[in-house]
C-alpha cells in the first residue's frame, strides 16, 4: 500500500512514530461523460460566463461568497498564513469508550504502522487500548486540513479514523416530520422485537456485497463481449497548440503597422509588377 503521511502518535511523554496507509479504496465503476456523434470523451473546461472565455489556473484565486454574488478574495499566501500547523503528531487528547461516540461522528478510515525503530512504542499503546478498551480522541492535520480522530486497537494494528467536528453535525431539530414521542401498539411491538431477535446474527462482513456494482461489471463484459454498436472509439484530437510561424509572423508584422499603412506592401508589390510589365515592352528587361 501507498504511504500517505508519516509522523507519530503521541500520548502523554510516549512518541510512537507511524506511517498512515488508506484503510478503504474506491470499487465504485466511473462512468465517463461521451459524445455520441463521435465517441469523443466530454472535457470539463474552466469558462467564465461573463467573460465568455476559457480561463487559465494562474487567473483564478479562490474566494468566499459572503452574499449572492459578492465574494471575499484571498490571495494563497493568506491561506498559506492561516493553515494549522503541520506538525506530523497525532496528539491523542483523551481516551473513551467506543460505544460513546455514534457512528454519524466518523468519516475515513487509515491503518497505521510502525515506523523506524518505534516497534516496541507501537506495541506498547495497542495493548494498552485493547486491554483497557478504550480509544483515543486526537487531532491531526491532513492536507492542511485540521482533523479530529479516533485511534483504536483493530486486531493486531491501531486504526485512526477521522471525524466530524461536533458543529459539522446537523441537528435532529431540522429534520422534518419526526414524531415527538413513539405510540405504538404493544402486540405490534412485541411482534416487531420477535422478528429483529429472529433476524439477529453476529456480524460477518463478507455477506454484503455491492449488487448494483457487480451488476454493472457484467453489463459492461456482455458488452465487450458482444463487441457492439456500444463500443466506441474516440477520435485522434487534433493539437490546439500548434502554431503556424508565417501566419503568426504575418500577423504580427500586421499588428504593429501604422493604419496608414496596412496595404503599402501589397501595393508596393502591385506597382513593382507594373513596372517589370511595362519595361518588357520597351525592350529593357530580356
Amino acid at each position: 500500500m501507498h504511504t500517505v503521511w508519516k509522523g507519530a502518535i503521541s500520548f502523554g511523554l510516549v512518541h510512537v512514530p507511524v506511517k498512515m496507509f488508506t484503510a478503504t479504496e474506491d470499487k465504485d465503476i466511473h462512468l465517463r461523460m461521451i459524445h455520441k456523434d463521435c465517441g469523443t470523451p466530454i472535457a470539463n473546461v474552466r469558462t467564465c460566463p461573463h467573460c465568455e472565455k476559457e480561463v487559465a489556473w494562474e487567473e483564478i484565486a479562490k474566494g468566499y461568497e459572503q452574499e449572492k454574488g459578492r465574494f471575499v478574495l484571498f490571495e494563497p499566501e493568506e491561506l498559506d498564513a492561516i493553515k494549522p500547523e503541520n506538525t506530523k503528531t497525532i496528539q491523542i487528547l483523551d481516551f473513551v469508550d467506543l460505544t460513546e461516540i455514534d457512528p454519524l461522528y466518523y468519516q475515513k478510515a487509515y491503518y497505521l504502522s510502525p515506523d523506524q525503530a518505534g516497534s516496541g512504542a507501537y506495541n506498547l499503546l495497542l495493548e494498552a487500548m485493547r486491554q483497557s478498551g478504550k480509544i483515543g480522541i486526537a487531532k491531526i492535520a491532513i492536507r492542511s486540513k485540521s482533523s479530529l480522530a479516533a485511534i483504536r486497537a483493530v486486531d493486531n494494528c491501531i486504526c485512526m479514523e477521522t471525524m466530524h467536528y461536533p458543529d459539522e453535525i446537523r441537528s435532529l431539530q431540522l429534520v422534518p416530520n419526526l414524531p415527538e414521542q413513539a405510540n405504538v401498539n404493544d402486540r405490534e411491538l412485541a411482534m416487531a422485537r420477535m422478528l429483529i431477535d429472529q433476524l439477529s446474527t453476529p456480524f460477518d462482513p463478507t455477506k454484503y456485497t455491492d449488487d448494483y456494482r457487480i451488476a454493472l461489471q457484467e453489463a459492461i463484459q456482455r458488452k465487450i463481449s458482444g463487441e457492439g454498436a456500444d463500443i466506441v472509439t474516440a477520435p485522434e484530437v487534433a493539437r490546439t497548440n500548434v502554431i503556424d510561424l508565417m501566419a503568426a509572423l504575418q500577423a504580427s508584422l500586421e499588428a504593429v503597422k501604422p493604419a496608414g499603412e496596412a496595404d503599402t506592401g501589397g501595393e508596393r508589390n502591385k506597382a513593382k509588377t507594373r513596372g517589370t510589365r511595362s519595361r518588357k515592352k520597351e525592350g529593357a528587361v530580356p
